[in-house]
């Protein structure tokens, strides 16, 4: 059965955000609940993703294909914020910086965000191996590799 052009987004969504968890998605296409974003997925995209080891979300190669968005690209696409993250967040032979720090930097740069958000972003930005945790008192966070090796590029 073909997809519907609101299913082919969501897969480009998927594609371009992979690997991606409910949380992402349910931002991104505007729903109300993670439960909501799982059964989008398994009635609309249920041949085109998998759950990776980790149950992250991926498209299979034959979605990639479908919406024309090469999954072996370079650049990791990510919101704006991540970006953001992505720029200020130590380097990986930095001292490695906890979530208030990383807050303060983006505030110092102008970038409006409260705690829970860059929390968030880390974590996703942990998820496709852009940041590493160093696990002290409480969690530090800095690049995983060298920042002229990395491209991350805002979404649409």
């Amino acid at each position: 059965m073909p997809l519907s052009e609101e299913a082919k987004e969501r897969l480009r969504d998927v594609v371009e955000l992979q690997p991606t968890k409910n949380a992402e998605l349910l931002d991104r296409w505007d729903l109300d609940s993670g439960s909501e974003v799982h059964r989008y997925l398994e009635s609309e995209l249920k041949d085109y993703y998998f759950r990776d080891e980790n149950s992250l979300i991926r498209a299979t190669a034959e979605g990639a294909e479908l919406v024309g968005v090469d999954p072996g690209d370079e650049a990791i696409r990510v919101p704006e914020l991540q970006v953001r993250i992505a720029e200020v967040v130590a380097g990986p032979d930095e001292d490695p910086e906890s979530v208030v720090s990383v807050l303060h930097k983006l505030r110092e740069a102008g970038e409006d965000a409260d705690v829970d958000e860059v929390r968030s972003g880390l974590r996703s930005l942990q998820d496709k191996g852009v940041v590493e945790v160093v696990q002290q008192t409480v969690p530090t966070f800095r690049l995983a590799v060298p920042r002229d090796e990395l491209a991350v590029e805002a979404l649409d």
